[in-house]
């Protein structure tokens, strides 16, 4: 996979803190906590997105919609 370097300004008590989890061995490196950190909060955002989209849904219309396109075919299923 490839990666980038980029520059952030982190405040200094998170910094420490940070670095008590790589002394700790918890991660590798700054670097490596902050990569998991970030790809955590966008899958975050990207499930809270869905949830808000899922929210916008019409309950009754989804069932009917999907009834209706499982009674369209019904008749086109092979009997067994």
């Amino acid at each position: 996979m490839a990666t980038s370097k980029i520059a952030i300004t982190i405040e200094e008590k998170i910094v420490k803190r940070l670095d008590k989890l790589v002394k700790e061995q918890v991660y590798p490196s700054r670097s490596r906590a902050i990569q998991e950190a970030v790809e955590e909060k966008l899958k975050r955002l990207e499930r809270s997105r869905l949830a808000r989209e899922c929210a916008k849904l019409d309950p009754a219309y989804e069932k009917a919609l999907a009834e209706e396109g499982m009674t369209a075919e019904q008749g086109e299923w092979p009997e067994y």
